[in-house]
């Protein structure tokens, strides 16, 4: 992989995160704002793991012959790990919170919601 294939993984990332911006500010259904959310914090978990990328090293895993020269720096990629984790479980929690909605409401239009509770 070369320096210049690393600038598609920025683009990549940045293209997620406008994807699910999009997302949030757009739609009116609570599941695709969830989605468009997800689609956000991958991109996100991308462009850090993309920023820990070192070209020419390898993962911080101890073998022979490879020293601390030559690895890239295993806290971007531990983050990433427990943002993953941390992601799952909030992801969880609004899945739930959208179930409990829609058993009250009916819907999960926002604007309907709004409409009924007022």
């Amino acid at each position: 992989m070369s320096i210049s294939n690393i600038g598609i993984y920025y683009f990549g990332a940045i293209s997620l995160v406008l994807i699910g911006l999009y997302g949030v500010l757009v739609k009116k259904n609570l599941m695709k704002i969830l989605i468009s959310l997800s689609v956000m914090e991958t991109g996100v978990n991308l462009l850090l793991i993309s920023i820990g990328y070192v070209y020419g090293k390898s993962a911080p895993i101890l073998s022979e012959g490879i020293g601390p020269s030559q690895t890239v720096d295993p806290i971007p990629q531990a983050l990433v790990l427990t943002a993953i984790v941390i992601g799952v479980a909030t992801t969880a929690m609004a899945l739930s919170v959208a179930i409990l909605i829609h058993e009250k409401y009916g819907t999960l239009n926002i604007e309907e919601i709004r409409r009924l509770r007022g």
